[in-house]
């Protein structure tokens, strides 16, 4: 299939068509691949922007630069979002490859974005990246005032698992001077990590 009909295909309401087209894009890309997808991203039909979205993340850590640099300069709140989700497909679609050093640094930055939307993707998509970037995401816990920012990057950490994070929510629910939620939510997540740990020593 030519680059134009996978394009026409990303939108196609079939989401096997879609992912198909996602991955045959990744593979025969050219130079104007990722401009074009980048395009998309402020696109008013969801499932093709979310479809770009994919297709990016498919492409993997090439298409990272772009993202990032929509993630810190676009004024549209809709490519800024995009771009964080794109970022966690990266992540989620090449774990074997280190995450470029200008996404972790873009997300890092997008974590003080004043739009909800943005900041709380940029979490998901620290999420995904994982244990190297564990202390950006303490780093941010104990610097924000945004409670709903704090759940969400709590619920990140809990996720990855690793040590550092959950000596911090560990801290967390100790501190009187946490928020109810949040200390909730550090609870809830803990008690999630000790049921997973439990689950796969079981498995063992």
């Amino acid at each position: 299939m030519s680059i134009e009909v996978l394009f026409q295909q990303l939108k196609h309401p079939n989401p096997h068509l879609r992912d198909q087209a996602m991955w045959e894009l990744a593979e025969k890309r050219d130079e104007s691949t990722i401009p074009r997808l980048m395009s998309i991203l402020d696109e008013e039909d969801t499932t093709y922007r979310r479809a770009a979205v994919k297709a990016l993340g498919a492409i993997g850590p090439d298409a990272v630069p772009p993202l990032a640099e929509a993630l810190l300069n676009s004024d549209n709140v809709t490519v800024r979002g995009s771009a964080a989700k794109a970022l966690a497909q990266v992540a989620i679609n090449h774990p074997d490859q280190p995450f470029p050093e200008a996404g972790t640094q873009s997300l890092k930055t997008a974590l003080s974005d004043s739009n909800p939307v943005v900041h709380i993707a940029a979490v998901m998509a620290l999420g995904e990246i994982g244990s190297p970037v564990v202390d950006i995401l303490i780093e941010a816990l104990q610097t924000t005032d945004n409670p709903a920012l704090g759940i969400s990057i709590v619920n990140a950490l809990g996720s990855i698992g690793d040590q550092r994070g959950v000596e911090v929510l560990t801290d967390l629910i100790h501190n009187e001077q946490t928020d109810s939620y949040v200390k909730e939510a550090a609870n809830s997540a803990l008690s999630r990590l000790e049921m997973t740990e439990k689950f796969n020593r079981r498995e063992q």
